[in-house]
């Protein structure tokens, strides 16, 4: 097992940098959450397309908890989709770490999804990531507004 995850580990390796966010950048993300969220629960559209969507949602929301922990993911380290799901527990305790483990396995279909093949989700699929992604919205919003109540909705 590798070392573990911290704040300090992820500066260091250039992952994260240090960032204060702001309500104004916090509700724009909230306005993609909410419509993107609607689009990945649609029926009409494909399961890879939902769950692709959903996954998508989940990312905004990590985003939100790491830049109310005072965090920005650095795109150009590489891989910051798998440091979001790193840094969640981080930013929201270590009782989110399951449904972090579960977007890190979303994340791998997710890249086959965008890069490899089609039906690669199926209708189970695309419903139980949109479920929790709901769920995840519920933690990050329940979470800033106990821990950062300025930034709150």
């Amino acid at each position: 097992m590798g070392r573990p995850v911290t704040w300090k580990r992820l500066q260091t390796e250039k992952r994260v940098r240090r960032h204060r966010t702001s309500k104004a950048e916090l509700n724009d993300l909230r306005a993609a959450v909410d419509v993107k969220l609607r689009d990945a629960s649609l029926s009409a559209v494909s399961p890879d397309t939902r769950f692709a969507t959903a996954y998508g949602v989940a990312l905004l929301l990590a985003k939100m908890s790491i830049a109310c922990a005072g965090y920005r993911l650095d795109p150009k380290s590489g891989g910051h989709r798998k440091t979001a799901f790193d840094a969640l527990p981080l930013a929201l305790g270590p009782g989110i770490k399951p449904l972090a483990q579960y977007f890190e396995i979303a994340r791998r279909k997710r890249n086959e999804i965008d890069y490899d093949r089609a039906h690669v989700a199926s209708e189970a699929d695309a419903n139980e990531i949109v479920l929790r992604t709901r769920a995840l919205q519920a933690e990050v919003e329940n979470w800033i507004a106990a821990d950062h109540p300025p930034l709150a909705k």
